[in-house]
């Protein structure tokens, strides 16, 4: 395989550049040892060779029906998606694409399987990447059609190993648990790729297996220069799939690994891109809009703590920006401006009552009853100096 990014090699420290605040600091770099891969480009949107993590998710709409799907890219887009993916499993789904990418917000990735025709018609119809198995489109005939047209348009393909359905000679060497077993699966599409000169590939290692998943990236990354999407399919509902997530994709994030990545939940799509955001935010990589932080409540608490943290995030949500913000939710002094100070502002709670604070520092002591309102105020200001700072 050829060297990727030029003369860069896997582990160079290199400047990643994040959205907003944080702790990366104002200006939002934040230096980190990343793995340095070769970058892509799906449409306007970069993968790899440094570029920030790219958020993707896949409609769950019927493709043919373009206006249902396009207003879930549409949502999708305002949630902060960057990257769609839609299914393309027949006819009429791969002829509905040609107005989709026409309208389409966001890139349109096409998925493809079986059918090698499909593939060929994405790539006409002006999709900006596709995602095939090269075992299950036709054959290395097809598959060199797919390459040569994907070459053509100069848009990537995604291929990768899924351990629910790995290649017999994979199974009979290494069982279906075994990460050096998936790599390999994994090496297989992408040396068909490679021997048709092509190397603008993305590559995945889908299992539902937590460690099953990060060990399989994490050897991937020291083997494989191609651009790595993460993700752990079929993680579940949204509570579980978001917790299976987090660690999963916690864990490879703050190992440098991963250049796209996808939380796959059995939810609305919607409820993807805000976990995606939330797990890079919390490893420091990007963060989207505010933040809110708050303290488990206990014997010290003197003020309803439960209902004043979901209240201050449903007012902080509703604002709708996608200015980096941090806002605390603090049950007592014990834990308030002091443990809180990284936090732009906050509240700290007393008896029936509260503190406002901005950067550790107090402002002022409200009553209980407009502690939300005083503190949205605050908010309200740091976004509006923020504007103001970024018009300047």
């Amino acid at each position: 395989m050829s060297e990727p990014g030029g003369n860069a090699t896997f582990g160079d420290s290199i400047e990643i550049r994040t959205e907003g605040l944080g702790p990366a600091g104002k200006d939002g770099v934040r230096e980190a040892p990343r793995a340095r891969t070769r970058q892509v480009k799906v449409g306007n949107v970069a993968i790899g060779g440094g570029a920030p993590v790219a958020v993707q998710s896949m409609t769950t709409t019927m493709t043919w029906d373009v206006e249902a799907t396009l207003e879930q890219i549409r949502r999708l887009d305002e949630a902060g998606c960057e990257i769609v993916r839609v299914a393309v499993p027949d006819e009429k789904s791969a002829d509905a694409l040609p107005e989709l990418v026409k309208r389409s917000p966001l890139p349109v990735v096409a998925d493809i399987h079986f059918t090698w025709k499909l593939g060929l018609k994405a790539i006409a119809a002006g999709v900006h990447k596709v995602r095939i198995n090269p075992g299950n489109i036709g054959g290395e005939s097809r598959v060199r059609e797919i390459v040569a047209a994907a070459k053509d348009r100069g848009i990537p393909i995604r291929v990768g190993a899924n351990a629910g359905s790995l290649p017999k000679e994979i199974i009979a060497k290494y069982g279906v648990h075994d990460p050096l077993g998936i790599v390999e699966a994994a090496l297989i599409p992408i040396g068909i790729l490679e021997k048709e000169g092509f190397e603008d590939i993305v590559v995945s290692m889908k299992a539902s297996d937590v460690s099953l998943a990060v060990a399989s990236y994490r050897l991937a990354s020291k083997r494989i220069p191609y651009p790595l999407h993460i993700g752990i399919t079929e993680a579940g509902s949204a509570r579980r799939g978001s917790i299976k997530s987090a660690v999963g994709l916690g864990m490879l994030l703050e190992e440098g690994i991963g250049d796209t990545m996808r939380v796959s939940l059995t939810a609305d799509p919607v409820e993807e891109i805000e976990t995606a955001f939330m797990i890079l935010s919390a490893v420091g990589l990007r963060q989207r809009g505010p933040e809110v932080i708050s303290c488990p409540s206990c014997g010290r608490c003197d003020i309803d703590l439960i209902g004043l943290a979901t209240t201050v995030e449903e007012r902080v949500k509703a604002l709708g920006t996608k200015i980096p913000l941090k806002v605390a939710v603090m049950g007592c002094e014990v834990n308030g401006p002091g443990e809180a100070r990284d936090a732009d502002v906050g509240i700290a709670g007393g008896l029936h009552e509260g503190l406002i604070f901005k950067h550790g520092q107090i402002l002022r002591k409200v009553k209980e009853g407009v502690v939300v309102d005083e503190l949205m105020k605050e908010v309200e200001q740091v976004l509006r100096d923020r504007q103001a700072e970024e018009r300047s």
